[in-house]
């Protein structure tokens, strides 16, 4: 859609980032001659009638909200079999992106996020308005260290359409209240239990609650009360996790009554803290950041165009970009002559020797303070410089915009949603950080979407989670498991090696808890993939998988193993799976001879026919071995056939 015009008015530029029901474009209002977001819907809900009408609703209502931490709608439409929300770009990065980069907030951090979405949101609630799908890709981060919220009412507009399935309104199922989990029903109060998940996860790094897939981890937060923050990670005060524990009850009646009350709570605690004030930066390497690469081209010159400066606070939180602090240069006040000094006589007496030995010394101290000064600036500014933007150029280009600014280049493989393969995604460490002169930056080439890297038994677990989160991916510690692989180092990932996810998508790390005796599980009748990760999950490894005929178990499934079911074997070690390759007989009583030979051969059986009339024109009246019988490949069929 790179290029197209919407109503003839909103032009797409360049891709934001894509969901499951919509993508988001970086696009320009031509009327207005401004920088827009436009997110387009799958055109599936082009032709539901209801999702329009509660789309227009929805737009109308948010956009009649003023804040300056929500997210402005300008305008919707449809066009074609595309419609479309036009917004405010907010020029910068998820909340998603920033934990990604940087982890877990410290707790003035945390209050700077959340006091002004909370704030924003409270807004919407006094307006009888409710989000339902709060979570950190909503929650984004300007370059002038802006929070705001965005996606108020779509989730609503998405569930009245005729054409969306129960999954997909599950929505993410990480942040999900209780009620909506359970009834479907949401309310202010609904809003303030997924701002208390979110709000642990700013403080821990991780969600409350994980699991296979989205419905086991909506149930947990039914039946299980949120944990405490401080569980997970030092130095979360109690009155935080007090905080989250008040957002997050399971009882609606028992949380804060809608934002405004959480948010002035909130506020209290920073007071007690005394938490100091925080400017939130936008995340580096973020997909808005390379959607303007895109479509600028990022043909820029090292010089053209500003890296943006590396501020820093005066209490810079850890874990997080440090904050501005401009430099200030201050000159020291030049000594102005007398209205009435002395004329210099060549002829006077010479000066006093002390004055002479006076003047050395103040002119050592000053070349003294000149060598420092020259040579703190080198050591603190002078040998540094920034690393000039390249995300959307291609790699060569890429690499000479470095090498001309000073640095040595290497290339590495990054995943990424947006930039096509080969492209370029961006540099470690990233445009505008300060480094020093002829350093070594990466280049990082698109690899294209995000895949579950090469990771094998025995891999240490630290370097594995590096690697998945090098591809975009999120590792999540998911405990132990029988392997032969040695104790503390990785047992198994799930998904698997190489299955291709959607960035930010989780990976399960089971770390091995060293070789164990286990019994062959029993296996019979189940599918050849049920049956491998019954053997997996018991921690043993399908070395070859054999077919074998079998009376009794239908073909593709599993007749048993080698070693059979309950041998007692060391966790690790390797079984044979054997599948049944056996052919079911279908009937082919009352078809004619030509169809039930070609029904027949299809399935790899031969056909014999005994008729009167050699032809393929009769009717079956019989056939020997009998419908529903199981029987090896290649087996003969004799078909009993009378003339039409």
């Amino acid at each position: 859609m790179i290029g197209q015009m919407l109503e003839g008015r909103y032009r797409i530029d360049a891709p934001i980032a894509r969901g499951g029901m919509s993508m988001v474009f970086r696009g320009t209002d031509t009327r207005l001659d401004r920088p827009v977001a436009i997110k387009v819907m799958d055109p599936k809900f082009a032709g539901d009638p209801q999702f329009l009408t509660r789309f227009e609703f929805e737009a109308r209502a948010v956009a009649k909200l003023k804040h300056p931490s929500l997210v402005a709608v300008y305008d919707q439409g449809i066009d074609g079999e595309y419609p479309f929300l036009i917004m405010e770009l907010v020029e910068g990065g998820t909340l998603r992106e920033l934990l990604r980069e940087r982890g877990p907030m410290p707790p003035h951090a945390v209050r700077a996020v959340a006091e002004p979405v909370l704030r924003a949101i409270g807004t919407a609630h006094d307006a009888g308005l409710v989000h339902r799908d709060i979570k950190p890709e909503n929650v984004l981060i300007s370059d002038a260290g802006e929070v705001k919220i965005a996606d108020f009412g779509l989730v609503r507009a998405v569930a009245a359409a005729n054409t969306t399935s129960a999954s997909v309104i599950l929505g993410t199922a990480a942040y999900l209240s209780p009620e909506q989990v359970t009834t479907g029903t949401a309310d202010a109060r609904s809003d303030v239990y997924s701002f208390g998940v979110l709000i642990f996860e700013l403080l821990t790094g991780r969600v409350p609650f994980t699991g296979d897939n989205s419905l086991s981890v909506a149930y947990q937060r039914v039946e299980n009360d949120v944990p405490a923050p401080s569980q997970f990670i030092g130095g979360v005060p109690p009155e935080f996790d007090e905080l989250v524990a008040k957002a997050t009850a399971r009882d609606p009646q028992q949380r804060f009554a809608d934002a405004n009350e959480m948010a002035a709570r909130l506020q209290a605690i920073a007071m007690e803290l005394n938490l100091p004030p925080y400017r939130v930066p936008a995340p580096r390497d973020s997909a808005e950041h390379l959607s303007e690469s895109y479509h600028t081209g990022a043909a820029h010159h090292p010089g053209e165009r500003p890296a943006p400066q590396r501020q820093v606070a005066a209490h810079p939180a850890p874990g997080l970009d440090q904050q501005p602090q401009h430099t200030r240069v201050v000159t020291a006040p030049r000594p102005r002559p007398e209205d009435h000094a002395p004329v210099h006589n060549p002829f006077a007496p010479t000066e006093n020797p002390s004055r002479r030995t006076g003047l050395v010394w103040a002119a050592v101290v000053t070349a003294l303070t000149l060598l420092v000064g020259i040579g703190g600036w080198w050591l603190g500014v002078g040998r540094y410089t920034a690393v000039p933007p390249i995300a959307g150029m291609e790699s060569g280009q890429a690499v000479a915009v470095l090498q001309e600014a000073g640095f040595e280049t290497v290339l590495r493989n990054k995943a990424s949603d947006t930039i096509p393969v080969g492209g370029v995604v961006g540099s470690e460490p990233s445009a505008g950080s300060r480094v020093t002169k002829s350093s070594t930056v990466a280049v990082l080439i698109s690899s294209g979407k995000p895949r579950v890297p090469d990771i094998n038994p025995g891999d240490p677990v630290d370097a594995t989670n590096e690697a998945i989160r090098d591809m975009g991916l999120q590792p999540i510690d998911s405990g132990e498991a029988a392997s032969t692989a040695p104790k503390g180092t990785v047992a198994r990932v799930e998904p698997a090696p190489g299955t291709v996810l959607p960035m930010g998508a989780q990976v399960k790390v089971y770390r091995s808890k060293g070789s164990q005796p286990v019994n062959v599980p029993d296996v019979k009748g189940m599918t050849t993939e049920e049956a491998a990760q019954a053997l997996a999950d018991a921690g043993l490894r399908v070395a070859e998988t054999r077919t074998q005929h079998s009376d009794e178990v239908e073909g593709g499934e599993a007749i048993g193993t080698d070693p059979a079911v309950g041998t007692t074997l060391q966790s690790g070690d390797s079984v044979d799976l054997i599948v049944s390759n056996a052919v079911k007989i279908p009937s082919v009583i009352g078809n004619t001879v030509a169809e039930a030979r070609s029904k027949l051969q299809q399935l790899g059986l031969r056909v014999e026919v005994k008729q009167i009339v050699d032809n393929d024109k009769g009717h079956v009246v019989g056939q020997v071995p009998g419908f529903g019988g199981l029987v090896p490949p290649g087996s003969t069929i004799t078909l009993t056939a009378l003339p039409i």
